[in-house]
């Protein structure tokens, strides 16, 4: 999540139910009311306590339960925050290379050649903005760019 955009995607409460106070995040999907003290939860917060009572539940039965929308539940197995429990018939599968993974978007085999894509990109980008700062490539014939006259 890079963009403040997205952190509105897992209602995040900003304003307390109880007396309009402002929420503080205190961990683990939990926001307390500065004013009154109230308790209130964002999807994550909602989606694992009900998944802690009730291990195994799908992603249908925590939407009825909750109110976090499927969509909600994926993009949060997606980025990592929730892990389908071992045994489950449900899986999501790799976006590379189509095997079945419990969270995230891809296998380990594929993260590390995705990582390892981002970081060669990353030196090749640092090597082409170091030019002209005397990191330049050397012309092979040796010649001058500037010559003086006299």
């Amino acid at each position: 999540m890079n963009n403040l955009g997205e952190l509105d995607v897992y209602n995040i409460p900003r304003v307390c139910r109880e007396c309009g106070g402002v929420m503080i995040f205190k961990g683990v999907g939990e926001y307390h009311c500065e004013s009154c003290g109230a308790v209130d939860y964002d999807d994550y917060g909602k989606v694992r306590g009900y998944i802690e009572q009730h291990k195994g539940a799908t992603a249908a039965q925590i939407e009825e339960a909750v109110g976090v929308s499927q969509r909600n539940i994926r993009r949060l197995l997606k980025d990592g925050r929730l892990e389908i429990a071992e045994g489950s018939k449900m899986f999501l599968r790799c976006e590379l290379c189509g095997k079945q993974i419990r969270s995230g978007q891809y296998c380990p085999e594929c993260e590390i050649k995705v990582h390892r894509n981002l970081e060669e990109k990353q030196r090749e980008m640092l090597r082409k903005n170091a030019q002209g700062f005397g990191m330049e490539q050397k012309s092979e014939d040796g010649q001058r760019r500037f010559t003086r006259d006299n």
